[in-house]
């Protein structure tokens, strides 16, 4: 089954819809479709806490292996500004696609007849963002509450501190640290691989639950804005394969190739956690070591959320459409800005791209209300915006590997993933 994992996850995504389709009519009470959409779910949260129980692990194993074993102490800042520069240039481009396509396709002039109550609440509790707050929480407390809650900056802080440390201890413990990090993380692989035989059925009920509460008839309703979201999703995509075929060349059509299952993962159950652990797995599929994937990709999925970024931008301008406030052009450029300040300090955050958005609308002097005019609809935005994280982080993480000079040979088979010796990774290959 797991050589054809994509084909199974496709028919359980078919078999889901078509279920839904079908519940929603026969159910027609609003209790009973909450009722059995609570009931389908119940294999949906199993997958996605089975996946999240392993993120730990995985993060903290491959940044200490790596690092305890990197000959260039350097490294590690110079990834970290590399990939800060493609995650803020990413963010910026990711904005501006979702405001030229809500101004250009108008989307939101045609919302008159459902407008709510400029007062009326969105029932999204936000509280304001403080950078101090923020930047403070990067800290953990407690690197088991840390772990325990998978707060993914925080590990990787305590992963990368601890895997300086490690090195610097040198002689027969660093041996036995490194090889008992590389050993879970393998094990952490193998047990991904376990959990995926659940993806078709957790991927099938997440899809089904959403159409027997929503009904594919709300697809009619806001058809022109979803196909407008869409349209703006593909254009994002595109000009990520683009940058990634300028410097990966063309094997950007093969990590396309691997990460398909993370895609369709994402796609259905809107999680970009759940995507994690075969992410990594496929881009060391890719030649992405270790240190790299176990360091970029855990910061993408805190600051480089492309695809949530462009829903966000998105939203904002047509809210405003909607309520017949006009923006001006610099008004416009403090959208993007807000949102590309914002946004950063949701890391974590349930439903960030609702919550950052409204947070957003007051002090845009837009109405919160507003934000009601997508939330029927969110699941639907939610499965598109979460694909294009993955598909950024993947060819970001990629991006980063070929410019710190790493090997271009692909692994072919993850069982040859799984059994390099660690120090496999602590020489910089030159580049094909």
């Amino acid at each position: 089954m797991m050589k054809n994992l994509s084909l199974w996850i496709l028919i359980g995504m078919m078999l889901g819809a078509v279920t839904g389709a079908l519940l929603h009519p026969l159910l027609s009470e609003s209790t009973a479709q909450s009722v059995v959409s609570q009931y389908l779910s119940i294999f949906t949260e199993i997958f996605l806490r089975a996946i999240k129980m392993i993120i730990a692990p995985l993060v903290f194993c491959g940044l200490v292996s790596g690092i305890a074993n990197m000959q260039d102490p350097q490294a590690i800042g110079r990834m970290g500004v590399r990939s800060l520069a493609w995650f803020l240039s990413a963010s910026v481009v990711s904005l501006l696609i979702g405001i030229v396509a809500c101004n250009v396709l108008n989307l939101g002039g045609e919302m008159a007849a459902h407008l709510p109550a400029a007062n009326e609440s969105s029932g999204i509790n936000v509280a304001p963002f403080n950078l101090k707050s923020f930047i403070i929480n990067i800290v953990p407390q407690s690197v088991v509450s840390a772990m325990a809650s998978n707060d993914i900056l925080q590990i990787v802080l305590f992963a990368v501190l601890f895997g300086f440390a490690t090195a610097s201890v040198g002689g027969a413990l660093k041996r036995r640290i490194v090889e008992l990090t590389d050993a879970i993380f393998d094990i952490m692989l193998k047990l991904t691989g376990y959990i995926m035989w659940l993806a078709p059925l957790g991927v099938g009920a997440a899809l089904c639950s959403i159409i027997t509460t929503r009904g594919l008839g709300v697809l009619g309703t806001y058809g022109k804005l979803l196909g407008g979201y869409y349209l703006a999703l593909i254009l994002l995509a595109l000009f990520l394969i683009g940058v990634g075929r300028l410097i990966l060349g063309p094997r950007i059509y093969r990590l396309l190739a691997l990460i398909r299952d993370p895609l369709l993962i994402g796609f259905s159950t809107s999680s970009s956690e759940a995507t994690f652990p075969k992410t990594i797995e496929q881009l060391q599929r890719f030649g992405v070591p270790r240190r790299v994937s176990g360091f970029v990709l855990p910061l993408g999925y805190s600051f480089n959320l492309d695809g949530a970024m462009l829903y966000q931008s998105f939203a904002v301008i047509f809210i405003a459409q909607a309520f017949h406030i006009e923006m001006t052009f610099a008004q416009q450029v403090g959208v993007l800005l807000v949102m590309l300040l914002t946004s950063k300090g949701m890391a974590g955050v349930p439903r960030a791209s609702l919550v950052v958005v409204a947070a957003s609308l007051p002090s845009l002097g837009l109405p919160a209300s507003g934000l009601l005019l997508l939330l029927g609809i969110d699941p639907f935005f939610d499965m598109g915006r979460t694909a294009i994280n993955v598909l950024g982080n993947s060819i970001a993480t990629a991006s980063v590997s070929k410019w710190e000079g790493y090997t271009d040979a692909e692994i072919p088979h993850a069982v040859e993933t799984v059994t390099q010796p660690s120090n496999a990774y602590s020489e910089p290959c030159s580049n094909a």
